[in-house]
């Protein structure tokens, strides 16, 4: 096992990679930007180190700056969480170069993962099932050609990309040219590559995908399934383990196809496979994401594994612990993402300070959280401030527990997400399975009720200041009247227990 590790990442995820490592009794370095001196992360490791300016180019995407960073830290490994460099092989590459060890899969495997026409036809060559569609690098004109024979609707997709950059759904002929035009205007924008190829597109289908783990010695496992299918312009919002919409047979299935697909890669750590499922119960290969995923707290409240300290312990040579028939999933978790966004303005990003922040806790609660109160929300890097993640016996009771928790959890001074996820928890569609990855961007898609008035919240507000002011002016008779003229207020508990005292006699 490893020394000391340096995370190369930000927010709530270094901050669960470094709480891992200190569980397995490792010392921690952080990197931070200008932006993040006094983050989180950075209070929570070992040491730290300064890496550039706010801007992620200059910061957590310098690799120069992390490997001198990890080299003055004397790490043994470097941990890149999700995000920025995770999923870049030349990052990955640099680190070992520089003798040091990546907790990852191999640089191979990132690149062939990565490029999305490789990826799906090394998937292909080795049986998974795959969205029909077409090669890559189709001119406009071949494109056209090829809609006709794959049929509408279709999915135009950036071959570089992720995240839905680059991606656009035709439903009508007349507005491929249209589509094409801004998909690749779109893909040159986010990766310099303007590629693109067509898929056909499957309606009403939900996005779920398999965990895996395997080691250097052979043995892969899956984790059972997630479904990710609450998104918002392909971005995820709510996941769960498991879905309403997989059966034990279909579970075992799917999982033993993404353990195909990770063999077919010689693909070693933590992954994910993901699939489209459609109504009839069949799926197909999406992406692999090559990397720990945002989501993986569900997983790991259903099955008891630790996958961050799992990707450690594979890192360092040693063999899964478990086999496939060790893995049993035992009740439902949810976990909500709590966005720096105004849900009631179009999602819009937010910045600003923390005033205050109170934290739900209590049975089945879990928060993986990057925040506290005074801390600055800065528009330099990805919204997600906090997940929230609750477990229940099922999934009725991870619905209630969910409901409960949001509505303890106050994060002042910014707008956030959770009164979106509120409302979600409440519609009865999301409550009866009812969804699929049209549930908030499809026509008859869920919509957020009115905002409240906030011009009459802040009257509110300071109407009850005020009357909070003018209490703290009386006297109270009750006590010495040294203590009336001073004007001090009794405390309230005081108060009712001289009340009683005078009632009994």
């Amino acid at each position: 096992m490893f020394s000391k590790i340096l995370v190369a990442n930000r927010g709530e995820i270094a901050v669960r990679i470094l709480r891992a490592c200190g569980e397995r009794g490792l010392r921690t370095a952080a990197v931070y930007s200008d932006a993040d001196r006094t983050a989180l992360h950075v209070r929570y490791a070992d040491e730290a180190y300064r890496i550039g300016p706010a801007p992620a180019r200059e910061s957590y995407l310098n690799i120069p700056a992390i490997i001198a960073a990890a080299t003055a830290a004397g790490a043994d490994a470097v941990h890149p969480g999700y995000g920025f460099l995770a999923e870049n092989e030349h990052f990955a590459e640099a680190v070992l170069a520089a003798g040091l060890a990546w907790i990852g899969p191999s640089p191979e495997a990132i690149r062939l993962m990565g490029d999305k026409i490789a990826a799906r036809r090394t998937m292909i060559a080795a049986g998974v099932p795959v969205v029909p569609g077409t090669e890559v690098g189709l001119s406009d004109a071949e494109a056209v050609r090829a809609a006709e024979e794959i049929g509408y609707p279709l999915l135009i997709k950036a071959a570089a990309g992720g995240g839905g950059k680059g991606m656009r759904v035709v439903h009508d002929p007349a507005d491929l040219s249209k589509s094409l035009e801004a998909a690749r205007r779109e893909a040159l924008a986010a990766f310099g590559d303007d590629t693109i190829y067509l898929e056909k597109f499957i309606p009403r289908a939900r996005h779920v995908e398999i965990q895996i783990l395997a080691d250097a010695h052979g043995n892969c496992i899956h984790l059972g399934e997630r479904e990710c299918s609450i998104q918002r312009r392909h971005q995820k919002l709510i996941e769960e383990a498991p879905s309403v919409a997989v059966t034990p047979e279909l579970r075992a299935e799917m999982g033993a196809v993404a353990v195909r697909a990770a063999r077919a890669v010689g693909y070693t750590n933590a992954g994910t496979i993901e699939f489209l499922l459609d109504r009839t119960g069949k799926f197909y290969f999406l992406e692999m994401n090559t990397r720990i995923q945002v989501e993986h707290p569900v997983t790991e409240m259903i099955t008891g594994v630790d996958i961050v300290k799992e990707q450690l312990a594979i890192a360092s040579g040693r063999r899964l612990r478990w086999s496939q028939e060790d893995i049993h999933f035992k009740g439902h978790a949810i976990e909500c993402r709590i966005n720096a966004e105004d849900p009631y303005n179009n999602f819009l990003p937010q910045a600003g300070r923390i005033t205050s922040l109170s934290e739900p806790t209590g049975p089945g609660v879990r928060l993986e959280s990057g925040i506290y109160a005074g801390w600055e929300v800065s528009l330099f890097y990805d919204p997600l401030l906090a997940k929230l993640v609750v477990w229940g016996e099922n999934r009725a009771e991870a619905i209630l527990r969910m409901r409960r928790a949001l509505a303890e959890y106050r994060i002042g001074g910014i707008h956030t997400t959770i009164p979106f996820h509120q409302q979600v928890m409440d519609s009865t569609r999301f409550q009866g399975g009812q969804f699929d990855t049209q549930f908030l961007d499809g026509p008859d898609g869920f919509r957020l009720s009115a905002a409240p008035s906030r011009d009459l919240a802040r009257v509110a507000a300071i109407a009850a200041a005020l009357i909070e002011h003018e209490r703290g002016q009386e006297a109270v008779i009750f006590g010495p009247s040294a203590d009336a003229e001073r004007g001090s207020r009794m405390s309230p508990w005081k108060q009712m227990g001289r009340i009683g005292a005078m009632r009994t006699r």
